[in-house]
């Protein structure tokens, strides 16, 4: 073979090797990508979440809150209590 055709060859191997590092590159850079939209997608439903706890808790405190009162009073007013009255 003459060496102009393996000059040919080895160019177009090392263009074939070139676009397939590229190619990797380009895929491994957009699955980066698509991981940190994804990491940011399940760090705002994280905080949603945690946001609609704290206001579940807060709920809960106030809800407490009355139900103890609640019972106070019907202690208060309950013949039968064993809770002593004022004396």
């Amino acid at each position: 073979m003459a060496t102009w055709i393996w000059i040919v060859i080895a160019i177009a191997v090392v263009v074939v090797v070139g676009v397939a590092v590229l190619g990797g590159v380009q895929r491994r850079r957009k699955a980066l990508d698509e991981r940190r939209d994804q990491a940011q997608e399940l760090r705002q439903e994280a905080d949603s979440r945690e946001k609609l706890a704290r206001e579940h808790e807060e709920q809960a405190g106030s809800s407490r809150k009355v139900a103890a009162e609640v019972g106070a009073r019907a202690d208060r007013i309950d013949p039968d209590s064993e809770a002593p009255e004022d004396e």
